[in-house]
């Protein structure tokens, strides 16, 4: 991790070693927190977030779905984002909001507890690595499923929520795999750990629905929407692991992952990227690095520090 100068922590700009937790607090031996991951890129205009707002409404929505009432409004933790990249002098960086119960009483229920609001920032390249954008990773059906709707609200980015996707993501590593896909309980496609997923055949992108427990990924709504204006049919529907084997095309999408092209499910070769992925690919780099002026709104601007 590189570390950078400052955190955000509580309402005020601290420096990286300081900040720190007591070993009693309830979000960490429960995990009852939420948290986004969100991208600054540098554009031609200076440093600019990618759907910050839309991202801190949803870290507003998954507190609120967990419960936890948050001590600052999405305004004042969108502001801080933009002001720790600004203090950081980065140019282009990862930014990680965070909001989780606090030290106090240490039963299940949280009671009275504080509720902490950290943003972090820190210069991070591809999820996948260099190569996965271009020559496209390899993954595997995981043995973990997804949680089901009704056993944690499966739209809130809630810390606990990911040691499902640690399990995953951890087994396919081990078994030589880049990433995992977790199916439902049902046996229907889901999403990869960190990642939704789409798949192309016949021109057609079809993406699992929302009933598919999926987490409503802001970098899925932005593929779903740039492939439209591109002319393309975009269908949210159940999906079974055979029409991935079967697919023309596969890619997953997210903040940290981007968008990453598949070349082998279960070792059933899907091959090199194809023309749909990789014009979704161009369109949505144009799109975050401020070079498509239709998606200007989507960016919001942090100054960096003279030289960064």
């Amino acid at each position: 991790m590189n570390e950078t100068d400052k955190i955000w922590m509580n309402g005020e700009l601290i420096d990286w070693a300081d900040a720190t937790v007591h070993v009693g607090t309830h979000g960490l031996h429960y995990g009852t927190g939420v948290f986004e991951g969100i991208r600054c890129y540098d554009t031609d205009g200076g440093p600019a977030v990618f759907r910050l707002t839309d991202h801190i409404q949803r870290l507003a929505d998954s507190a609120k779905l967990l419960y936890m009432e948050l001590p600052y409004s999405p305004e004042e933790i969108r502001s801080a984002c933009l002001e720790t990249v600004s203090a950081n002098g980065l140019n282009e960086c990862y930014l990680r909001p965070i909001a989780f119960v606090g030290y106090g009483e240490l039963g299940v229920n949280p009671g009275d507890n504080p509720i902490d609001v950290v943003v972090m920032v820190w210069p991070w390249g591809a999820y996948l690595g260099e190569e996965s954008q271009q020559r496209g990773i390899t993954a595997k059906i995981s043995s973990w499923k997804r949680i089901g709707a009704n056993t944690i609200p499966h739209v809130a980015k809630a810390t606990g929520v990911y040691l499902n996707s640690m399990l995953a993501t951890s087994e396919a590593r081990r078994m030589g795999y880049d990433e995992a896909i977790l199916l439902t309980d049902e046996g229907t496609v889901a999403d990869g750990p960190g990642e939704n997923i789409f798949l192309v055949k016949n021109g057609v992108l079809y993406t699992p629905d929302l009933s598919a427990s999926i987490l409503p990924g802001i970098t899925r709504d932005t593929v779903m929407t740039i492939a439209r204006a591109l002319g393309h049919n975009v269908v949210e529907k159940e999906i079974i692991r055979s029409e991935l084997y079967l697919a023309d095309e596969v890619f997953m999408t997210g903040t940290a992952a981007e968008i990453a092209p598949l070349r082998s499910i279960d070792d059933h070769v899907i091959g090199d990227p194809g023309p749909v992925t990789r014009e979704i690919q161009d369109a949505y780099a144009d799109c975050v690095r401020g070079r498509d002026p239709r998606w200007s709104h989507w960016l919001e601007h942090a100054g960096a520090r003279a030289g960064a």
